[in-house]
């Protein structure tokens, strides 16, 4: 037996959610492990990593002119592939409490649409950070199955996950997926509206972190019963000086407006796209919300609103990928089933 083999027996598998906006690490056997903001923070002078994940993103907005905090993966696949490497290297040893001569088999979630190119970039990159095999299934598979949805019956299942880069949108029935479509329109384009409606309305620039804050405080896509406000600090445009304003929940839901009517239309071309007995499932079964977005207050309203169909709010949305794809780890032959790369090097 090979050393590398001697290695691969003392490792614990792994599930991971390579998100836009958050990655989460599940190990086989102990639940979520690492659960941090996809940030990477560079030294531009000697290209050195200088913080990955929850010390990035407090350095977010407050760095010099040679530290740079950079999100390597943009609309859910690989935008910089070297930072990326390194933010699982570093994901992968904190799963295994340090160790850095683990080689894991790796489950990743993947949006339904990336390209082959794309998906060869997070094979790659998950190979480089020392994973023995890779399987990678798609995140609309993974977070029904997080989410308890019955995937394998002959039962049209129904689910949205709404993350920070792309809304993974599918039906599900016998492990297979009947309909799906990504929209690269999701968390990180409520945040940018948020931003764009105050600097135009206001002449207020404010931040990433302050814009995600407001949009988890006063964010909303359906009427609230009570109306919420919140004091924002930003730099005025017109003075150049720190300035204070307070918004409202109302200002909020307008701004968000667009970016939410397109994640509903969505959703209602799915379930015309459906075929007819599925569609009757989903209407006894209504839709299953999972994903950050999900948490948008009001979004289940608003879609059954719209679409005269019941919805329900996965149990832990912000893990519901993570978790299915770990449950994976303990059914192979299911894994097997829903796996999208044939490509596996195994050890």
């Amino acid at each position: 037996m090979s050393a590398f083999s001697i290695f691969r027996w003392f490792s614990s598998d792994l599930a991971i959610d390579l998100g836009t906006a958050n990655t989460l690490v599940y190990a086989k056997g102990r639940g979520i492990v690492v659960s941090e903001p996809s940030i990477v923070v560079v030294n531009k002078v000697t290209h050195k990593v200088e913080a990955v994940g929850r010390e990035a993103k407090e350095m977010l907005g407050r760095t010099h002119a040679n530290i740079v905090a950079i999100r390597p993966m943009r609309d859910g696949v690989i935008a910089n592939f070297e930072l990326t490497e390194a933010m699982l290297q570093n994901f992968i040893r904190k799963a295994h409490n340090g160790r850095s001569w683990v080689n894991p088999r790796v489950v990743i979630g993947i949006p339904s649409e990336i390209t082959q190119v794309e998906r060869r970039a997070v094979i790659d990159a998950a190979y480089r950070a020392r994973a023995s095999e890779v399987y990678l299934v798609e995140q609309s598979i993974a977070a029904a199955i997080g989410a308890g949805l019955p995937i394998t019956e002959p039962i049209g299942n129904m689910i949205v996950d709404i993350g920070g880069g792309t809304t993974d949108i599918a039906v599900i029935s016998l492990s297979g997926i009947v309909y799906s479509r990504s929209i690269r329109i999701a968390g990180n384009e409520m945040d940018e509206a948020i931003i764009q409606y105050i600097k135009k309305k206001y002449n207020l620039l404010i931040g990433e972190r302050t814009a995600e804050q407001i949009k988890i405080e006063l964010g909303s896509a359906y009427p609230l019963e009570e109306p919420l406000s919140m004091e924002v600090r930003g730099r005025s445009l017109i003075e150049g000086v720190p300035k204070t304003i307070t918004i409202t929940d109302e200002e909020i839901r307008e701004a968000l407006a667009d970016t939410v009517s397109t994640i509903v239309n969505a959703v209602r071309v799915a379930l015309e796209r459906t075929p007819p007995e599925l569609a009757a499932d989903i209407i006894d079964h209504g839709i299953v919300l999972a994903g950050g977005g999900a948490l948008l207050k009001g979004l289940d309203k608003r879609l059954m609103q719209e679409t005269s169909v019941p919805v329900i709010l996965a149990e832990d949305p912000l893990s519901a990928v993570v978790l299915g794809a770990g449950k994976m780890l303990d059914d192979i032959d299911l894994l097997k089933r829903v796996c999208t790369n044939l490509e596996r090097l195994e050890y």
